[in-house]
């Protein structure tokens, strides 16, 4: 039934400051209608998942989590490390690959991972 994850949509208190971030943290372009199209490669998978209100793994107050795929997490933080982000998380490796956590301008969380 399902052919692929549609979109994620959320509300912002600054419009221009979130997107002027995501477009120069993750290079993610936004475009007038205040939306991007990310056409994955072929091999990319998007994980759904369920946490229960009490889970740890993110903060409770904050209701979803975005995880972007990147390439080379490496380079990745050699990017955020030259524009000023700081890691939330540092890099973490498990059996499911790299992952760190970086902030956007309103505090949310932002999971980055390398398969």
């Amino acid at each position: 039934m399902i052919k692929g994850f549609g979109g994620i949509f959320w509300r912002t208190k600054n419009l221009e400051d979130v997107k002027k971030w995501y477009s120069e943290v993750l290079k993610i372009e936004i475009n007038d209608w205040n939306m991007t199209i990310i056409k994955p490669d072929s091999g990319n998978e998007t994980i759904f998942s369920f946490f229960t209100e009490d889970d740890t793994y993110f903060p409770t107050e904050q209701q979803v989590m975005l995880n972007f795929e990147v390439y080379n997490l490496d380079e990745t933080i050699e990017h955020l490390e030259q524009i000023g982000v700081p890691l939330e998380k540092k890099k973490e490796v498990s059996e499911f690959g790299q992952f760190i956590w970086i902030k956007d301008p309103e505090g949310r969380l932002v999971e980055l991972w390398e398969k």
